[in-house]
């Protein structure tokens, strides 16, 4: 048996190079690939960074499917469908959208591929292929290491991905996270991490938990990290800011190579972080403290900002550029506020008739950065202060004056990285803006027919 499994990029621009800050490893392919059967032959197209070859020789494809890659997954399928090879979906936006999937392709995987992709290669196999397959797992259930050989040949940033749980606790109202996971969060064996960890050191990259929070359990988190310290690894990782109130979690993060962590600060608005369901970001202390406090354990800061809940304005905008450039963050995201399926925040746009687009991730119309609901304040004055924001934060005086924070540049690995992300993210930052979702060159997606199998 021959089987293809592709990432969908974003979008196309004729002409253009696809944008180098999404060019991560796909940590969910190579998952997959480690739960096939080893008598399948396996072909992995990167549709960010390669044309994909629809006449290469395969029986099934699989694609990994976001929402904002969505519309460009239904083009690939509907390549294959129309070569009568047969499609499986999975991925956050099957698990969001099952329906709208079944409508592109032959069977869709809802939640974790760990518990059914067996199935589907024997039903598949059998020629009883199911259109829909779920089962409810705990990661930990699941002793597995990612087979990277599939990154083989392939130009990715040079950071080494993993995870080591999956799910949040919160339930912040733009978050589609605790939906899929139902607001819960299971972890990996330790001893397997630790085990993964081993084998990702001969890479000799920076090591990034993609983990949504790797501290929502700290117990377990305190666990981990004590593990690592032996390792002598460098690694980055995604947190919530109630992270200050624990000073032996952040001594241990330090000490187990922790290099920097991902916070989303969302705002320095009380009231909006109440509107956002995410109060716990306004806690006893200030965000200048909590920013000081990350910092003086020798953590790197990744901020990221919202806009888009009604406060926002020139002054305001102002304010949080202050904030971050005073307090030197390392990188900061300056985002606008983006519905996405199944979250709350949809349903409640929907209900209020205040969604522009009819599914906006389907819409030819749709561009990376435009805002697809109706706002209370100007629609324009929000998409264009985050751009502005991102211009102003990568700006060249920015990026020597954030150098003077010893913490960002201490160590070489860090310095370099520190100019490779900055002046990264200081290219990207118009032409992100402007990027379609699909190829517009490419025919538009059709709803599937039946292939026989």
């Amino acid at each position: 048996m021959k089987l293809t499994l592709i990432l969908p990029a974003i979008g196309k621009m004729k002409g253009q190079k696809y944008i180098r800050a999404w060019q991560m490893e796909p940590l969910s392919i190579a998952q997959l690939a480690a739960l096939t059967p080893d008598d399948v032959e396996i072909r992995f197209f990167d549709d960010r960074m390669e044309e994909i070859d629809y006449d290469y020789p395969t029986d099934l494809v699989a694609i990994s499917v976001e929402t904002y890659t969505a519309r460009r997954a239904y083009q690939i399928a509907n390549e294959y469908r129309n070569r009568n090879i047969p499609v499986v979906m999975g991925g956050f936006h099957a698990s969001l959208c099952p329906d709208e999937i079944l409508r592109y392709a032959d069977a869709v995987v809802i939640g974790e591929a760990e518990g059914v992709w067996a199935d589907i290669i024997k039903d598949f196999r059998s020629g009883e292929l199911k259109e829909r397959y779920q089962k409810r797992i705990s990661f930990g259930e699941y002793d597995i290491i990612p087979d990277r050989s599939i990154y083989q040949g392939k130009n990715y940033l040079k950071i080494s991905l993993l995870e080591a749980g999956r799910g949040c606790k919160f339930r912040c109202e733009f978050c589609s996270i605790h939906n899929v996971f139902d607001q819960k969060h299971t972890h990996r064996s330790i001893d397997t991490i630790l085990r993964e960890v081993q084998i990702l050191k001969e890479r000799k990259q920076l090591l990034f938990f993609v983990d949504d929070n790797i501290c929502s359990n700290k117990t377990y988190a305190k666990h981990l990290f004590q593990g690592l310290i032996p390792l002598k690894i460098k690694w980055v990782g995604q947190a919530d800011i109630t992270i200050v109130h624990d000073e032996e979690l952040l001594r241990l993060m330090k000490q187990s190579g922790c290099q920097g962590v991902l916070i989303g600060m969302e705002s320095l608005d009380k009231t909006v972080l109440k509107k956002m369901n995410k109060s716990f970001n306004a806690g006893r202390m200030s965000p200048a403290s909590a920013v000081k406090k990350i910092q003086q354990h020798g953590l790197r800061l990744y901020l990221t900002f919202l806009f888009g809940y009604g406060n926002d304005s020139p002054e305001y905008s102002k304010k949080v550029l202050d904030f971050c450039i005073t307090n030197k963050i390392f990188m900061v995201g300056y985002n606008h506020l983006t519905p996405f399926p199944g979250t709350a925040l949809y349903r409640k746009l929907e209900a209020e008739n205040r969604l522009l687009f009819d599914k906006w991730w389907l819409s030819q119309d749709y561009r990376y950065g435009m805002i697809p609901f109706k706002t209370e304040q100007d629609k324009e004055m929000i998409e264009n202060l985050s751009k502005n924001l991102r211009k102003k934060f990568y700006s060249l005086f920015s990026i020597f004056y954030r150098m003077t924070n010893p913490t960002n540049i201490r160590g070489r690995l860090m310095l370099s990285m520190y100019f490779l992300i900055n002046f990264m993210l200081r290219n990207d930052r118009g032409q992100r803006m402007t990027f379609p979702l699909g190829d517009p060159e490419a025919p538009h997606p059709i709803a599937k027919t039946k292939i026989p199998l």
